[in-house]
């Protein structure tokens, strides 16, 4: 098994730094979701589909990362307090690549 340590920013400014599993191909919402460190029902609401913002987060880190796809931009352009680095968590997913990555979630929609 491989882990790499990620440090997530709840909504409430609470760094928490986690381990995430390379190799069970989970994306950052479902890291999230496994830790709660949001309520339930106000992250990944979509299943990880790219169809909702409620996984949005901003990055932190320089870590590179994968292009956005046409339904991440589509998503995040419709969003609610998108910045720069905004992305969606369910749309990152885990890698040894990633290892030290930092995310802060964006605040619950409107």
């Amino acid at each position: 098994m491989s882990d790499i340590k990620i440090k997530i920013t709840d909504r409430d400014g609470v760094l928490h730094e986690v381990d995430a599993p390379t190799d069970m191909n989970m994306n950052l919402m479902e890291v999230v979701r496994s830790y709660e460190l949001a309520p339930e029902g106000t992250i990944g609401i979509c299943g990880g589909m790219a169809m909702c913002a409620s996984c949005q987060c901003y990055i932190k880190s320089d870590h590179s990362l994968p292009e956005k796809s046409d339904d991440e931009e589509a998503m995040l352009a419709e969003a609610f307090f998108v910045e720069d680095n905004s992305r969606l968590g369910c749309q990152i997913h885990m890698t040894d690549a990633l290892d030290g990555l930092e995310v802060e979630l964006a605040p619950e929609e409107a």
